[in-house]
């Protein structure tokens, strides 16, 4: 319906353009949104606003110029009204809604993709934790926040891919070696001094125990030297794997795992810098290489070759980049902790330098999460190694419940996840109160088969008997699920998905508390039953962008 309004829009602007009323205007500039107040109609646009400065009029003018131009000629309309201070306000004919469901019936499960990605190849990056601890519930956003936001891209015709980047290089790869021996040696009797930098948590102590069991004190008396890196690839292997293990459990997959090392095969970072350097884009100031990203408005240049000629994560993080785009990615998602917000420039000036569009790298950034019991803070210490880890959220309240309760709010901002709350079975869960609509119109069903009814399809339906408000706004909400997929996949924002769910689950409980679907009216009757089922799937096909079961009891 969206587009169908905005083809309106654009019909009307090309009028009064070549009526010599309105500068030219750009499509994409044309903005509409779905109205929340009912009282603003169906739709409003900004548009008017948007063209006061060029145009040089007023928007109340410009809006009655837009208005004017309008031809409805698929009677689509019931009014087009002008707000302050220029906005202009669509309603629709009832009718219209109610003729929408039968796209709802036909797609099914298709019911909210479209092809407005045209097929662009994506490529989302997300979790990326080093190999040295188990995840905890810091990854646990970021991995929902990724997957789903993947999925959403999918569903809006984008080739997605979804890749972990694995930081296997570096001095905190050493120093979880020596972390694991330490552990061992400890095992062994020695006294074991742990320094910072160094990990310490119950994990390190279980990798040193396989490690004893497997060779016994056979690495005791070895030089150091040789005995961290064997210690470091089993420790990284063995950690990387319960990380997979604990993705697995979460419902997150990814087509690749890219190793860092691989970065350095061939000298590939050190070339890519002197490529750069040839470019005019990096400099040596002494025995230190510089970046210049105040070329693209970073604050200052950043160090990609530090002076003991060691890459920085910076350098690598170019190189990383270079390799998605020469793969034939045309956007690039990273998804950072908010710590990370001060990276961006640079990243942003290297994609640049790399030859290619600044929106090109899109970056998402997720908050911290406060973890609550029962309101109240549950203590956690990353220094000496305790955390809650991911595993432990997903055994305690179920994959369902964590992953709808981290996309609670938007990334950005920070959540405060419940425990409690997420276990429980009323509706104060979320995630219940959802899925509950979901199992409740299969109850429906069920009994709908019990008195003699088949599920009507949209043909053998008088929709006109959906009449009340309610049932009004339920259609509304159902048809504009297609636009909801398409917003959330531009904007980056998979919470949008949770926040849409919470209203449809909310509409839908209320109509069924107040009015009977099964009644002694088999037309009436069958108008409803079609209508629930047009949620049903609505529901489902949402909870599965989110990667959330929908129960057929509950």
């Amino acid at each position: 319906m969206k587009n169908r309004l905005l083809k309106l829009l654009e019909g009307s602007l090309r009028t009064a353009v070549a009526d010599g009323l309105l500068p030219p205007t750009e499509p994409q500039s044309i903005e509409l949104e779905f109205a929340r107040d009912p009282k603003h109609g169906d739709y409003a646009s900004n548009i008017a606003m948007v063209l006061a400065s060029k145009a040089r009029k007023n928007p109340r003018e410009i809006a009655g110029i837009i208005a004017d131009r309008i031809i409805d000629d698929d009677g689509i309309l019931q009014k087009v009204e002008i707000a302050a201070p220029g906005f202009l306000n669509f309603s629709l004919r009832k009718n219209v809604w109610a003729s929408l469901l039968g796209d709802v019936e036909r797609l099914g499960d298709a019911y909210g993709t479209s092809n407005v990605g045209a097929g662009k190849k994506v490529l989302v990056e997300f979790v990326s934790a080093n190999p040295t601890g188990p995840l905890h519930i810091g990854h646990a956003r970021g991995a929902v926040v990724g997957d789903v936001t993947a999925s959403v891209l999918k569903a809006a015709g984008y080739d997605v891919s979804r890749e972990y980047y694995i930081n296997d290089a570096g001095n905190q790869m050493n120093n979880l070696g020596k972390s694991v021996l330490l552990r061992y040696r400890e095992l062994l009797g020695q006294e074991a001094e742990f320094v910072e930098g160094h990990y310490r948590g119950d994990y390190i102590k279980d990798i040193a125990r396989e490690i004893l069991e497997r060779d016994g004190n056979a690495h005791l008396e070895r030089d150091e030297a040789q005995v961290v890196p064997l210690f470091t690839d089993y420790a990284a292997a063995s950690i990387l794997d319960g990380i997979k293990e604990d993705l697995r459990l979460f419902g997150v997959s990814f087509e690749r795992y890219f190793s860092e090392s691989q970065l350095y095969e061939n000298n590939g970072v050190a070339k890519l810098v002197r490529k750069l350097e040839d470019a005019g884009f990096v400099y040596q100031d002494g025995t230190t290489t510089w970046f210049k990203t105040t070329l693209f408005g970073d604050e200052k240049d950043r160090v990609v070759i530090r002076q003991n000629g060691i890459p920085t994560y910076f350098a690598a993080d170019i190189a990383y980049h270079n390799d998605k785009f020469l793969r034939g990615f045309d956007t690039l998602i990273d998804i950072w902790g908010a710590d990370h917000h001060g990276y961006i420039p640079r990243m942003s000036a290297a994609v640049q330098a790399l030859g290619y569009p600044k929106d090109a790298l899109k970056v998402i950034l997720v908050q911290l999460v406060n973890l609550l019991r029962d309101g109240k803070p549950v203590a956690m210490s990353t220094r000496a190694g305790e955390f809650v880890t991911l595993r432990e959220v997903v055994e305690e309240v179920g994959r369902d419940a964590a992953r709808y309760n981290f996309l609670m709010r938007r990334s950005d901002s920070h959540l405060d996840f419940d425990l409690e709350i997420a276990k429980k079975q009323s509706n104060e869960n979320p995630v219940y109160y959802v899925q509950y609509a979901h199992a409740r119109i299969c109850s429906i069903f069920n009994t709908a088969g019990e008195r003699g009814f088949t599920i009507p399809a949209y043909k053998d339906i008088d929709t006109n008997l959906l009449k009340l408000p309610e049932e009004i706004e339920l259609i509304k909400t159902v048809t504009r699920f297609p636009e909801v997929v398409v917003g959330a996949a531009e904007a980056l924002e998979p919470h949008r998905l949770t926040f849409y769910l919470n209203d449809l689950a909310g509409e839908f409980h209320s109509y069924y508390n107040k009015n009977k679907v099964l009644s002694d009216d088999p037309a009436l009757s069958n108008a409803r039953l079609f209508l629930v089922g047009c949620i049903r799937i609505v529901l489902k096909n949402t909870l599965n962008m989110l990667g959330v079961s929908a129960p057929e009891k509950m």
